[in-house]
């Protein structure tokens, strides 16, 4: 006979949550992790026994202990101390790159590769440094690239001497893209290269989660950007000062290329293989 009134609830483990159990996860340094109870969110900056120590963007450290109770990117987590990893291949670079083992510095190529600013050259320098000094490359900074045409005239590029170029918000229309293509159709572009990525400033083009972020607020146009975004991570932004200890907070949170995005990644490699690719006997 049918039960016209269906199964019997209580004959199933009707109390247990549908919900599944959360993951564990290695508290591994740099991950930006929340602590659900106190609300606390900061990146790992050490294990000591069965404890994890969180710094938030403030500076400020709290140590809570490992297990559950925190939150990954708004999902539950157990945190658990990372496993002690064993070499099981060449070690890689910041960039990526095999390492070059007892490797010194090569004598600098007369090949240049420019960049805008200072915090654009500190940025290449921690993750593609290594690759760098094993090529013989100098990374300058040039204060921004109005003066970009006659610094290329300045420096003469031959197809030995060659000259690139990273460009800061590298858009259709914008001023930046003018002056590169004045220069790339100049007497001297076939042995420059300029390219850009598409980010208001190099901040941009750190994953926001590394800082603890969604995603890179939008700035109204009234404010300084580098302010704006200083106020949006709770950070001083009164000086130049301030706004120096605000980058270098966000370089440490910089561990290796997978903290940039693809758009910045993919210039800086390109412009690194313009200038050290092999030098053909011209006829």
């Amino acid at each position: 006979m049918n039960d016209r009134y269906g199964t019997d609830v209580l004959a199933t483990n009707w109390r247990a949550s549908k919900t599944p159990p959360p993951l564990e996860q290695e508290a591994t340094a740099d991950l930006v992790v929340e602590e659900a109870s106190t609300g606390w969110c900061g990146a790992v900056t050490g294990i000591e026994g069965k404890t994890v120590q969180l710094e938030d963007r403030h500076g400020k450290r709290r140590v809570f202990p490992l297990g559950a109770g925190f939150l990954l990117e708004g999902k539950p987590v157990i945190l658990v101390a990372p496993k002690k990893k064993t070499a099981s291949g060449p070690a890689r670079t910041a960039s990526g790159s095999f390492a070059v083992a007892d490797s010194r510095a090569r004598v600098a190529l007369p090949s240049r590769i420019y960049v805008e600013g200072r915090h654009d050259a500190e940025l290449v320098e921690k993750v593609w440094g290594d690759d760098l000094r094993v090529e013989g490359v100098v990374v300058e900074y040039l204060g921004g690239i109005d003066d970009l045409a006659a610094i290329i005239t300045d420096f003469a590029p031959t197809p030995k001497r060659k000259v690139g170029v990273l460009v800061d918000h590298l858009v259709p229309g914008s001023k930046e893209s003018r002056i590169a293509d004045a220069v790339m159709r100049g007497s001297h572009g076939g042995n420059v290269l300029v390219v850009g990525h598409p980010y208001i400033d190099v901040w941009q083009s750190v994953k926001p989660a590394r800082v603890g972020l969604k995603q890179w607020p939008d700035i109204p146009r009234s404010i300084e950007w580098k302010k704006g975004i200083c106020a949006a991570l709770g950070l001083p932004n009164e000086n130049q000062a301030d706004i120096a200890r605000a980058w270098q907070a966000i370089l440490g949170r910089v561990r290796n290329f997978s903290d940039l995005e693809p758009a910045f990644l993919g210039r800086v490699e390109e412009l690194i293989d313009f200038v050290t690719a092999p030098q053909h006997r011209s006829s």
